[in-house]
């Protein structure tokens, strides 16, 4: 082998080491975006879940005390908090029955207590789950 074919050999080995970096660095690349991206996802997801939860949670939060202080029922405020909030105290309504203070005006609704309770754990049950699927792939 003469000294040109031997320079071509160790040029051609030069841009073969290049060419497997360029593509080793660019395969680094790729993940490293598709691992940001899965995250971002996985960011705005969980988010949304605490958000829409701790939106719940308060509505029923404030159903809680205005039984609790008897607010009156016929109060557009009250009335508004009682129809968005009752399809997701309904599950619940009748699991026991509450005690009541001033002839029944003032209601320490346990039910409600035991809802939020409910959705809180729910919603952590749920951000598990999504946690377990975006990072748990084979």
């Amino acid at each position: 082998m003469n000294h040109n074919q031997h320079d071509e050999t160790n040029l051609e080995r030069q841009q073969d080491l290049q060419h497997d970096e360029e593509a080793f660095r660019l395969h680094q690349e790729e993940k490293r975006l598709g691992t940001a991206r899965r995250s971002s996802t996985f960011s705005w997801i969980v988010n949304s879940i605490f958000w829409l939860a701790g939106m719940l949670e308060m509505l029923l939060g404030i159903r809680f005390l205005l039984r609790l202080f008897g607010a009156n029922t016929q109060n557009e405020f009250a009335r508004l908090i009682n129809n968005l909030s009752e399809p997701f105290i309904a599950p619940f309504s009748t699991l026991f029955i509450s005690p009541t203070l001033d002839s029944g005006a003032k209601i320490f609704d346990v039910n409600i207590v035991i809802a939020i309770v409910v959705y809180a754990l729910l919603s952590y049950l749920v951000v598990s789950l999504v946690r377990f699927i975006f990072y748990h792939r084979t």
